[in-house]
């Protein structure tokens, strides 16, 4: 069976979500700048920091989503987790840490932007940094993180791999709640573009992890269950997609305006780039339904692999204009 070099298509994730982040930064005014002359603040490397920092923290949560869904549902098993669940649980602890340390210093970073001054001086604001819904559900998302490194270092049946699955999801949705999701102009919309957010990135998690451990621990069994999984990701994507777009750009009010600001702002033109990446991996879907699948189910596993690889490398992009969004005006 052919397989992908997993280290390469890795640093292809990372490189390509990075590439992608600091481009669409720059392409839709959302990078940091540097201080005006005489002015305090956080610097500009922290600046940078808090986009960086966030991808690898999005990246780190995928892969541990991607991790446990695969030993908890994806990969067949029935109480003990075989050897490939197993693996599967070691990978996720190791992202989930690396999440962990990502949250520690974004919330650090995130701290010394929003108060305005330099790393140096935040043990100094403390109290204000703690006062932050922003820093405050960071710090949840680390507690929960850690723990479910360790929970995961340990996991050996698929009810504890289920319980660290409900653990990801929490872990997931806190810094959603206060993040750009919630600044819709009334608290119906807010609340709407809240959900709307929350569902978007469990299924992008569930569908970008999901491929992710499936090109890795390669069980053509368990191809079935997330290529229906996948469907069902990419509806819900596609839709809450279209709502958040709809709420931030204000669209509710005048019907043509979420058109013309897709092409009109910044915000705008990376939607416009995520609705693109997101058309090119629905059709790569119905390819994989047309074509490799039916070759995988004859015992011709390469076109699928193959495809599979450029799908989770495209995906990985998606994750870059994701968290450039959330630093876009």
């Amino acid at each position: 069976m052919i397989r992908v070099s997993g280290k390469v298509l890795g640093l292809g994730v990372v490189a390509a979500s990075a590439v992608v982040l600091v481009v669409a930064l720059y392409a839709a005014g959302g990078a940091p700048k540097p201080l005006s002359a005489g002015l305090t603040g956080a610097g500009t490397p922290v600046s940078w920091a808090v986009p960086v920092l966030r991808l690898l923290a999005d990246l780190a949560a995928i892969g541990t989503g991607g991790a446990v869904l695969a030993a908890a549902w994806l990969l067949p098993a029935t109480k003990n987790l075989g050897a490939q669940g197993l693996r599967a649980c070691q990978d996720g602890a190791v992202a989930a840490g690396v999440w962990a340390v990502a949250s520690i210093g974004g919330l650090l970073a995130t701290a010394s932007v929003i108060l305005g001054v330099p790393l140096s001086q935040l043990a100094s604001r403390a109290g204000d940094a703690g006062s932050l819904n922003q820093v405050r559900a960071l710090a949840v998302s680390v507690v929960l993180t850690a723990f479910l490194a360790v929970l995961l270092s340990g996991c050996r049946t698929v009810a504890t791999a289920r319980v660290a699955l409900v653990l990801t999801a929490v872990a997931l949705a806190g810094p959603l709640l206060t993040g750009h999701g919630a600044i819709a102009r009334t608290a119906f919309w807010s609340m709407l573009a809240t959900a709307s957010l929350v569902v978007h990135v469990f299924c992008a998690t569930a569908w970008i992890g999901g491929l992710g451990s499936l090109i890795r621990y390669g069980r053509e069994k368990a191809v079935e269950r997330f290529s229906r999984l996948a469907l069902v990701c990419a509806i819900a994507i596609g839709a809450t997609g279209l709502l958040t777009a709809e709420i931030h750009l204000g669209g509710r009010e005048d019907g043509w305006s979420l058109i013309t600001q897709w092409v009109t702002t910044g915000y705008g033109v990376l939607v416009f780039a995520k609705a693109v990446a997101f058309a090119l991996l629905v059709w790569i879907g119905w390819w994989h339904r047309r074509s490799t699948l039916p070759a995988l189910a004859t015992n011709q596993p390469a076109a699928f692999w193959r495809l599979a690889a450029g799908e989770l490398l495209l995906m990985s992009a998606t994750v870059g204009l994701a968290v450039a969004l959330s630093r876009t005006p």
